[in-house]
């Protein structure tokens, strides 16, 4: 067995649908892959795939072999990068996850300036609704705004970011100012799906007590712009960001409720698997995006 060259052929297997998908990533014929597979199996004395599945599923020898053969593998892809960095500046490949709204107005526009600076690095950026829910280990970064749930991940602070009940001028004009949370439970609210998270349930906090009231939502999507701009024509009373709405609370579009009461902070970070290790281009990508957030990012107000 090859070590190197096998686990990467069983990675890629892994990250594919099929083994058809797999054969067309390898550039191989599916009986090539398959018979690939076999030899491994043979040599190590063990099956690595269970085929009375009819989706593509590792047994958990070969899911072992897979998740700790991943991470030598990006081990000693770090250190031969590392060394060639030392020769010849940044390169390599980037993959980065981020969330819509926040990826195409803050994350995009700093990936391009970096990759500028550094044109040998290949960034590929990838927007999603579901950052966290998305396959982890297949981004090297994944930002994310927000609390973060029990996870491996590991955690860098990028920017500060609060989060606020607003809604327009013509909504309160309706309905009049909400004076305490509970409140909330009777009137229209919109809600952001985002994570496979409880998006009904707003918390508050006031001299250290909390309050929960779960919104019934009139309206709901997973796009965070949507939400904004239903939050801005009167439809209901969102829960956004500052990073999202700071503009909109600027031009009056949109009026700060409940503004004694403070919800959880949604500061955004970076997250990668490991704290140790990594290649200079992803430590120096998220060092890049903590300054371009200094002192202040452009949204606190």
């Amino acid at each position: 067995m090859n070590d190197a060259v096998d686990i990467r052929f069983l990675l890629v297997i892994r990250e594919s649908t099929s083994l058809l998908q797999a054969s067309r990533k390898l550039g191989l014929t599916p009986s090539a892959v398959t018979q690939r597979l076999q030899q491994m199996e043979k040599k190590l004395g063990i099956r690595l795939l269970d085929r009375s599945s009819r989706q593509l599923r590792f047994t958990d020898e070969g899911e072992m072999l897979c998740l700790r053969g991943a991470e030598l593998i990006q081990q000693f892809d770090a250190l031969l990068e590392d060394l060639q960095e030392r020769r010849s500046g940044f390169v390599g490949k980037l993959k980065i996850n981020a969330p819509f709204g926040f990826g195409r107005q803050y994350v995009a526009p700093a990936v391009s300036a970096f990759q500028r600076l550094h044109p040998e690095v290949e960034i590929a950026l990838t927007l999603s609704d579901q950052p966290l829910v998305e396959v982890s280990d297949r981004f090297d970064v994944v930002i994310h705004i927000g609390e973060l749930r029990a996870s491996n991940l590991i955690c860098h602070a990028i920017a500060p970011n609060r989060r606020f009940i607003c809604a327009s001028p013509a909504f309160i004009e309706r309905h009049g100012l909400p004076e305490n949370p509970e409140q909330l439970a009777d009137l229209p609210c919109i809600a952001l799906r985002e994570n496979n998270e409880d998006v009904t349930l707003w918390h508050f906090t006031r001299a250290r007590k909390t309050h929960s009231v779960r919104i019934r939502p009139v309206l709901s999507c997973n796009d965070g712009n949507v939400i904004r701009q239903w939050g801005c024509e009167g439809q209901g009373i969102i829960l956004r960001s500052e990073w999202d709405v700071a503009e909109a609370l600027a031009d009056g579009s949109l009026v700060r409720l409940l503004s004694a009461w403070k919800l959880p902070d949604a500061d955004v970070v970076a997250l990668t698997h490991q704290r140790e290790g990594l290649p200079a281009r992803t430590r120096n990508f998220m060092s890049f995006l903590q300054a371009h957030f200094r002192p202040q990012p452009s949204w606190r107000i």
